[in-house]
């Protein structure tokens, strides 16, 4: 069994996402975190828990425009209560159980940094839910990202304390939270909240970074098998690789998109199908060719010739949202902070950590990347199926009784849905702001929109780029004997036999195409024809 320690400085983005879809690895609170949260405390009991306390923010105030109240001291506890349950309004589906599972450890690991100052027992019921398997059920939509996300963490904490009206998934079960946490035997079903400890956990963006997390790490491992469904492409119409000459990018030097030609370049290693030669083979559906020896095209389209100044700012935009995401995993998110002073004791400060800006533009960034890294993919999955653009591959792909028969241009019809809806999904959430609370919230991020509809995008384009490998490896195949004596290069080639092993060629006229689809959907999800990759030619991005 794995442990992951958490100490609220040294989480990375691939350990919040092995945790998250792993439910076999536990977690715990590093001993120094455990001792810094104690010192805190104690000083928090010692010092400030009566009423000539200063007035302290969410730890002996209300919240939002009610910031000049003061709560007694006979009242914190209820206060935490009431607290949880003026903010659990959120709406629609639940997240996910890996995003629940993140976000209880993302938050776990902002009060290990001891600047949040809820008591070290919050942060051992947080990890004992995740080591349990007990998800708090939290809505999506009610976040704006200022303030935290202040709705669907509501829920979380309502869970974590007990609360009867709060549910959880525990063994693929809905129930009570009360229920679950009788059956787990994590302790009392009831968990009484104190000063700070609600404040805490409903403040922060961390449902927006969880989510964020998962997308971005998806989208980097979408954006690997990108290149693999564009070199299948490329073998598949024999393209001219002029367009991917080290020298052409070394005299525009962007770094992702040197790297993507280089990419290239390895995948198709040893490939003849992409010479003159085999682009000399006329194919039954090409024009008739006028010229009598035909050894170059000169140059290819864009989808084909510019793939390395497309693929490239999405390698640059996500080095840059790696950056944000890393640093906000790693970082105190809600309001107000505690810090040492020097010659000893805490002080208590106000400041707005919680606003999700970041994150939300971080999130725009991604949508926009990943949405137009889909829409060149399509615009070859659209030249696979048309003889007239693939310089003579089948019609269709298809096979089968010609008329009888259509292959697969409903397939790409479908791909094309997706693009459409993900040009949608990015218009930017990141600068729409509403007042909220009485005008106390009068610019917010929406960081919880933006990390929902990137992630959305990045879901959609999973099945393009799946979708794209699964036509280019038809169209190989379907014209294996017309290019007798041609090879693909050696990466391409594990892709293409991956592919063939999961999915046989389509030869015999239509058949049920949503399962290919799904398949061709996993190809991405689980990264098999990647592996595959990686086991033939090593690591190639």
């Amino acid at each position: 069994m794995t442990t992951l320690c958490i100490d609220g400085f040294t989480l990375t983005a691939g350990q919040v996402v092995a945790l998250a879809r792993d439910p076999g690895i536990k977690v715990t609170l590093a001993d120094s975190a455990r001792a810094a949260l104690k010192e805190s405390r104690d000083f928090i009991e010692a010092n400030w828990m009566h009423d000539e306390a200063p007035m302290m923010y969410s730890f002996n105030t209300g919240v939002g425009l009610l910031k000049d109240t003061r709560v007694t001291v006979a009242n914190i506890g209820l206060f935490q209560t009431q607290m949880i349950r003026a903010h659990a309004a959120g709406l629609g589906d639940p997240f996910s159980e890996e995003i629940s599972r993140a976000t209880m450890l993302l938050r776990a690991n902002a009060f290990a940094s001891n600047y949040s100052a809820p008591r070290v027992e919050v942060v051992d019921r947080l990890l004992a839910f995740v080591n349990a398997g007990i998800h708090p059920v939290m809505p999506q939509k009610g976040s704006v990202g200022a303030s935290g996300d202040l709705a669907p963490l509501a829920y979380l904490a309502a869970a974590i304390a007990g609360f009867d009206e709060a549910e959880v998934i525990y063994q693929g079960q809905r129930m009570s939270a009360p229920a679950a946490i009788a059956r787990a035997g994590i302790g009392e079903v009831t968990f009484t909240l104190q000063a700070k400890d609600a404040s805490a956990l409903i403040n922060g963006c961390t449902v927006s970074l969880a989510v964020a997390v998962l997308a971005a790490h998806d989208a980097r491992n979408m954006l690997s098998d990108a290149c693999l469904s564009l070199g299948l492409t490329l073998e598949a119409m024999r393209a001219e690789m002029s367009a991917f000459d080290e020298r052409i990018h070394r005299a525009r030097p962007h770094t992702g998109q040197i790297k993507t030609a280089a990419i290239v370049r390895k995948l198709l290693s040893g490939s003849t199908r992409t010479t003159h030669a085999a682009r000399a083979r006329q194919l039954p559906e090409e024009l008739r060719r006028t010229d009598i020896e035909y050894t170059a095209r000169i140059q290819d389209v864009y989808s084909l010739r510019c793939a390395p100044q497309v693929f490239g700012p999405v390698f640059d935009a996500l080095d840059y949202i790696d950056n944000i995401v890393g640093k906000e995993i790693n970082s105190a998110t809600d309001n107000p902070l505690i810090f040492g002073k020097d010659g000893g004791g805490f002080e208590i400060i106000s400041g707005g950590n919680f606003h999700g800006q970041y994150l939300a533009q971080a999130m725009d960034l991604l949508a926009m990347a990943v949405a137009d890294l889909g829409s060149i993919c399509e615009r070859r999955i659209a030249r696979l199926i048309d003889p007239t653009l693939s310089w003579g591959l089948p019609r269709n792909l298809m096979s089968g009784i010609r008329g009888v028969n259509t292959g697969y241009p409903v397939v790409q019809c479908s791909m094309s849905s997706l693009v459409m809806e993900n040009r949608t999904l990015c218009m930017p959430g990141s600068v729409d702001s509403i007042p909220a609370k009485g005008n106390s919230e009068d610019h917010v991020s929406n960081s919880t929109w933006c990390a929902r509809k990137a992630a959305i995008v990045v879901a959609n384009t999973q099945y393009i780029v799946g979708v794209e490998m699964l036509l280019a490896a038809q169209a190989i195949t379907m014209t294996e004997a017309q290019m007798e004596g041609f090879v693909l290069g050696q990466g391409t080639q594990a892709a293409y036999q991956e592919i063939r092993r999961q999915i046989p060629a389509c030869l015999d006229g239509d058949r049920w195409f949503h399962d290919d689809i799904a398949v061709a959907q996993s190809f991405v999800v689980s990264g098999s024809v990647r592996a595959a990759v990686i086991g033939a030619i090593g690591e190639f991005v």
